[in-house]
């Protein structure tokens, strides 16, 4: 292969560029921090351009940084955070709103009414989703009727809704490709992943007007050219996937059983489970793992809404760390855990409880408690969301893994790695390049723009750096896990009353 793979992670905190060589090593990356907007309890936006702005700065200094020209970039990958629902105009490229977040919980009231209603087995038939505001369906619902005259002019046509890849990949060609992949259509609440289509009767419920949507294609596919605009010289965007499933490519999760873990602002967990969708009894999701030539590999998802979200209120809400770093430290100065418990339900609990309305809490304050009993318990806490969903999708599949595959920023804290190997009595690996997300982009790229055979084939592969064994008793780790149940069950007695 030759030429370079520039990547684009656009993710909830922050949009990053990187450029690979034909090995799969990262050359070169750049970083800008994604400023959140609060407006309301429970809102989280995010302004389009400026995850525009940012997308287009990063590529450029990346490629600045790597010393090569941008004639030198052969094609480009996209992963995104994933049901963050933006509506625009079709003709001018410009936002009507701000982006809703994935973590938004305005929809919620009604989500309740969905349930009440009936519909949520039907919607996990066709779409592997339980009725949450989590997904995009309920947020563009709200953007049609609140925004004004929004409803009429999609009905018109002269909109266009997306995730956060499809508005990118509108700005990149100028306009000229209205697109998306199979695993962010997947997460919109309106796409059949048994007949891969957009569906007329979830579109009817939804009352979305199908003009507004993307066509779907694979993941490693042509989705059209970036104008010499953006960089400097045209290039093909030839890879795009919701940055979970980039992740799960770029882990080497291609065999049904093989399981990863993304450790950013939230937690994802996906288990392939190969060419047929399998429903869960456990209230899992069946998400689209990937899509290559044509042929769908699914997956069981579980999502916990907040990992490195909890450092990072500890750090800016709190104060009580300088960095996410010292959260690894401060935890290391504990002998024994602390008999704390953090339920960071920020913006609600995720799986297997899929409770919007949960809160935050913390147990077992005394006293002496501090910074660092803070701390421990938070990077505990998404140990016991992660046990949570093991044991969910366990029992789902029947099968145990042999290992779990971790990646994202937490990853790098080897305390974490460790506590979350005991607590899951399973080896934990991490490997030799964490960027998972940013690979798998660019790996679908280079597949889908020929350089490769398959995006299982870019570069050196997946290689192991460090695996962390189980070292707790059974005793004492069940006895931890139960103290955590009861704090969940706590949270959900004072939220349902």
């Amino acid at each position: 292969m030759a030429g370079y793979i520039l990547a684009i992670d656009q993710g909830t905190t922050s949009t990053r560029g990187l450029v690979f060589d034909a090995a799969g090593r990262v050359v070169a990356t750049a970083r800008r921090e994604l400023r959140q907007h609060y407006p309301h309890d429970g809102w989280v936006e995010h302004d389009p351009e400026e995850i525009w702005n940012d997308g287009r700065a990063v590529c450029r200094e990346a490629i600045v940084a790597a010393g090569i020209s941008p004639a030198a970039i052969a094609a480009i990958g996209i992963a995104n955070q994933r049901e963050t629902t933006v509506l625009w105009e079709r003709a001018s490229g410009r936002p009507l709103y701000n982006a809703i977040v994935w973590q938004d919980r305005r929809t919620a009231p009604l989500c309740r009414d969905l349930q009440r209603d009936g519909a949520e087995a039907g919607i996990a038939a066709k779409t592997g989703l339980v009725i949450d505001p989590y997904f995009s369906a309920t947020k563009l619902g709200w953007l049609l009727d609140h925004v004004p005259g929004a409803r009429a002019r999609a009905e018109r046509g002269e909109l266009c809704f997306g995730t956060v890849d499809s508005f990118l990949l509108s700005r990149l060609t100028g306009g000229a490709v209205h697109a998306t992949d199979a695993t962010n259509a997947a997460r919109t609440m309106l796409f059949d992943i048994r007949h891969q289509e957009w569906d007329p009767e979830l579109l009817e419920l939804f009352r979305v007007p199908a003009a507004l949507l993307p066509e779907v294609r694979d993941n490693a596919a042509s989705f059209g050219v970036a104008g010499a605009d953006f960089l400097g010289a045209a290039v093909p965007v030839t890879g795009m996937a919701g940055d979970q499933q980039a992740a799960m490519v770029g882990q080497g999760c291609f065999a049904p059983g093989m399981i990863k873990n993304t450790y950013g602002t939230g937690c994802f967990a996906l288990m392939n489970t190969g060419a047929e969708p399998r429903a869960s009894r456990h209230r899992l999701l069946t998400t689209i793992a990937y899509r290559l030539d044509g042929r769908t590999s699914y997956a069981l998802e579980g999502a916990i809404f907040s990992a490195g979200a909890s450092l990072q209120w500890l750090r800016d809400g709190l104060r009580v760390i300088d960095d996410a770093a010292a959260s690894a430290r401060l935890a290391a100065e504990r002998a024994e855990p602390t008999g704390i418990y953090l339920v960071p339900a920020f913006t609600g609990l995720g799986a297997p409880h899929w409770l919007p309305e949960a809160r935050g809490a913390i147990f077992g304050l005394t006293r002496d408690s501090n910074a660092g009993d803070l701390a421990r318990a938070a990077l505990e806490a998404v140990c016991y969301q992660t046990r949570d969903l093991l044991d969910a999708f366990t029992a789902d599949s029947g099968v145990t893994p042999a290992a779990m595959r971790v990646d994202g920023g937490m990853a790098a804290n080897d305390w974490m790695l460790q506590f979350l190997a005991d607590m899951l009595d399973l080896p934990v690996e991490r490997p030799a390049l964490n960027e998972a997300t940013a690979l798998g982009a660019a790996s679908l790229a280079a597949a889908g723009a020929g350089l490769c055979a398959s995006p299982e084939n870019f570069g050196a592969g997946w290689r192991l750096e460090r695996r962390f064994t189980p070292a707790l008793s059974w005793r004492r780790r069940d006895e931890l896990y139960a103290g955590w149940k009861a704090a969940v069950a706590a949270v959900k007695r004072y939220t349902l009353g």
